[in-house]
């Protein structure tokens, strides 16, 4: 029989910092670079000695999600993905006042010792599938803008090469292209498949959200952990806004703390900036912000964070978009 190892985990952007008690209870902990190197040296450590492992770790979305499906697809690790707020209010109950990667980390593996485990249950195949489609077609979008914007400065230079312009406008035309197959491609997806064609039709009940920002959502929301909670769908989009508070006299405007989801953010902008101008609550919900003083770009990060929280309860229970929902109209 083979030993089993329980880890516990604090998964942050760069870093994962973990711990380990073995069947003797002996503790030992290392931290690891949070990419797939090291994921492949985590999983080594937590195998040491052939040893199965058990690993504890919270849901952090873009953070946690591909070492959870390392884990999740080894032979000898078995991952339990946990709700932040059950790890919170567990270390609350241990009366665990101080905060470092550490010291999470052993109330992680606490929490995984006395609670039943939950194996982790990842995304489908074509969720995974979908993500991969929309985030390529992001990254083609940024270099298609990088390339207008060459083609608009070299308009300005006299001098510029004729054999330049036509290289850029050619790459221009296959970027379109390859960006309308992608597109294609995960329409096609999503048009396979019951669920994911339900939740289509969900989110492009929403003034503003069409095709293309339709599918970037599903892509991003539908890999977040179940049971999460409104304000953390917000928080895993980098939308939670943060204070800059110091001592009695330096206290500056909140902002949001973009340590998220950029792909889930930028997925919101545009829906959130076509719903303001022509969907009557939205539009209200932003000109009340205005007129009590917010500024404008705040007002429209107000609108996205609220969006997202609508999005949240119209597939939680499987609704179209109603305005009075968002903002009720006096």
């Amino acid at each position: 029989m083979h030993p089993v190892n329980h880890i516990g985990i604090d998964v942050s952007a760069a870093s994962l910092s973990a711990v380990c008690r073995n069947r003797r209870d002996q503790h030992r902990s290392a931290t690891f670079n949070n990419d797939p190197a090291g994921h492949r040296k985590l999983i080594a450590w937590a195998t040491k000695g052939d040893a199965y492992a058990q690993v504890c770790l919270e849901a952090t979305g873009v953070y946690s999600l591909d070492l959870a499906l390392a884990l999740h697809h080894h032979p000898k690790t078995a991952v339990m993905v946990v709700n932040p707020r059950l790890i919170k209010d567990f270390a609350g109950a241990l009366n665990q006042r101080a905060k470092t990667d550490p010291l999470d980390a052993e109330v992680i593996l606490a929490f995984l010792e006395r609670m039943p485990f939950q194996p982790f249950q990842p995304p489908s195949e074509e969720v995974m599938q979908l993500q991969a489609l929309t985030r390529r077609i992001a990254q083609l979008k940024g270099i298609l803008t990088q390339e207008n914007n060459r083609l608009h400065a070299d308009h300005h230079r006299q001098s510029l090469d004729a054999g330049i312009r036509q290289d850029i406008q050619l790459h221009l035309r296959y970027l379109k292209k390859q960006i309308q197959y992608l597109e294609a491609q995960a329409l096609e997806l999503v048009q396979a498949h019951d669920q994911l064609q339900s939740t289509f039709t969900h989110l492009i009940s929403v003034t503003g959200i069409a095709t293309t920002s339709a599918l970037q959502l599903m892509a991003e929301l539908l890999v977040l952990p179940g049971g999460l909670q409104p304000g953390q769908w917000v928080a895993q989009a980098g939308l939670d806004p943060r204070p800059r508070d110091s001592g009695t006299s330096i206290h500056m405007p909140r902002f949001i703390s973009k340590t998220g989801n950029k792909y889930l953010r930028a997925a919101l902008y545009m829906p959130a900036l076509v719903a303001l101008r022509y969907q009557p609550n939205v539009r209200a919900f932003y000109e009340k912000l205005v007129g009590a003083g917010k500024k404008k770009m705040q007002a429209l990060v107000a609108v996205m964070r609220k969006l997202l929280r609508c999005l949240w309860g119209m597939l939680k229970y499987q609704q179209d978009f109603d305005g009075s929902k968002f903002y009720q109209l006096t």
